[in-house]
């Protein structure tokens, strides 16, 4: 595609959640990920399958690419409610502007239209490395969806999530959470957190290390965002962890 039919392309949808760099200095207009430094992947995945769960436009699918993988699966159900109630989902047609934009062919950047419940050996393989970004919090069934991730992965999973520790809606607000060491998760029956009733969970970072492992996994790192958050959206946290016996 030339220069002008990528801008137009970018430019024909109203909302964009990840900022992704194409080629001839066009970078879509997305606000996410606020720190993709934080995120703790490795600046090498060469040779890695890869899985990305809640891909959305596609950042990390495209990130894990540069990054070396033979090859990514991207994963979404576009169920959560990301960017506002009337903003209208387009499913994969962001993802597939980037796709195209950036030279990758079907053969080693794919995507499924499915359920994180659904993922499994049988339909999808086995993958090295497992990225579950933003969606945690989004699913009714979060530690089952652990269990699917864990059956897929041979090796490491990267996990960032709405946090408890510094924000609860139910404790105060901002700078009102559960600090420390705590282990708590809030259940949010309607559009309690963020105004979005698709926001149905947020545990401490704690809980959420706990929960990684519950699955399967060891050799856990966590780590918040930002010590102090300025605002909900920095109050994020990350969990790294893998299948072998020793780091």
């Amino acid at each position: 595609m030339s220069t002008a039919d990528i801008q137009t392309k970018v430019d024909a949808f109203d909302f964009w959640y990840h900022r992704i760099e194409l080629p001839n200095g066009i970078t879509t207009p997305g606000w996410a990920p606020l720190s993709a430094e934080m995120y703790g992947i490795p600046g090498d995945l060469t040779g890695k399958r890869v899985l990305d769960v809640g891909a959305w436009d596609g950042y990390w699918t495209f990130e894990a690419l540069k990054r070396g993988a033979a090859e990514v699966v991207a994963v979404d159900d576009f169920s959560d409610h990301l960017g506002g109630e009337g903003v209208a989902r387009t499913a994969w047609d962001t993802f597939d502007i980037c796709r195209d934009a950036l030279g990758y062919d079907e053969t080693v950047c794919k995507r499924r239209e499915m359920t994180v419940y659904d993922v499994s050996p049988e339909r999808l393989g086995t993958f090295d490395v497992v990225f579950f970004f933003g969606t945690l919090y989004h699913l009714r069934y979060p530690l089952l969806a652990l269990d699917k991730l864990s059956a897929v992965c041979r090796d490491s999973i990267f996990v960032e999530s709405a946090i408890l520790d510094d924000y609860s809606p139910y404790n105060g607000g901002l700078n009102h959470g559960y600090p420390g060491k705590q282990m708590v998760v809030e259940f949010y029956p309607a559009s309690n957190y963020g105004g979005n009733a698709t926001n149905w969970w947020a545990p401490t970072l704690n809980c959420l290390g706990n929960m990684v492992a519950a699955a399967g996994f060891r050799n856990l790192k966590a780590w918040k965002l930002t010590e102090e958050p300025a605002k909900v959206s920095e109050c994020r946290g990350f969990v790294a962890a893998s299948k072998a016996e020793s780091v």
